[in-house]
């Protein structure tokens, strides 16, 4: 591999380790952990490794979400997807698998922090499952992806944003739109008004929701989208 040093034989075999399987080709390995800021304009980097890691991942939760969530609608395992596929869910993969010891990256990366290494963290769990596929096939690649979100898909429900963000996602993944909220009314005095506001999504029926705040009433609203569609029962929302 020209570029960038390979791991050293202790970090390739801690790194296997983690992740719970051996390569057959190491410079995979080297790739999936390479950021480009490490020989900058060479393709040495896990750039491509991540195009295709962000796909096998996405079919392996959807089966694995398929399967599962048997009695689920369309619109709540597209949720359910999005929210286990995030950049933050790959993320905190990444850090339970102490990814960040193995990640090589130029001066300039290393001092970033945020969502911007978030980003840098997420990407190469999705590198490392494309190396996975790469080198092992499709089975290799499940069970990893099996190891680290079946856990992570059992508990999703319980870790569910707000209604505002479920129906932005659901509505991107059913209608590549974004919803668009507008205060159709506002009445009641200054001290304690009463706010009517109506989501639209192009493609689906409106809904309108009232609350004491612009804020409360835009998740009433989206609530009951999310129901009507599915995507929420009832007795699954907060009072």
């Amino acid at each position: 591999m020209k570029g960038a040093k390979p791991l050293n034989e202790a970090n390739r075999t801690l790194l296997e380790a983690e992740i719970g399987y051996v390569f057959k080709e190491q410079e995979r390995l080297d790739r999936a952990v390479t950021h480009s800021s490490a020989r900058p304009g060479k393709d040495v980097n896990y750039e491509r490794l991540e195009f295709l890691g962000d796909r096998v991942l996405g079919l392996c939760v959807a089966e694995l979400l398929f399967l599962t969530f048997r009695d689920a609608k369309e619109g709540e395992l597209s949720v359910r997807l999005n929210q286990l596929v995030s950049a933050e869910s790959c993320a905190m993969v990444a850090d339970a698998l102490g990814l960040h010891r193995f990640i090589r990256t130029g001066a300039d990366v290393k001092k970033l922090t945020g969502k911007a290494m978030l980003n840098v963290r997420a990407d190469v769990v999705e590198a490392l499952i494309a190396a996975i596929y790469l080198d092992g096939g499709l089975e290799a690649a499940r069970a990893f992806i099996l190891r680290n979100w079946e856990g992570r898909a059992a508990r999703a429900e319980g870790a569910r944003r707000d209604a505002k963000t479920e129906l932005q996602e659901w509505a991107h993944a059913r209608f590549a739109t974004t919803p668009v909220y507008r205060v159709a009314e506002r009445s009641g005095p200054d001290h304690d008004p009463l706010f009517t506001v109506t989501v639209e999504i192009a493609g689906a029926a409106p809904e309108t929701g009232r609350d004491r705040s612009k804020r409360a009433a835009e998740q009433a609203a989206a609530t009951r989208v999310l129901e009507r569609e599915g995507v929420w029962r009832k007795a699954d929302t907060a009072d």
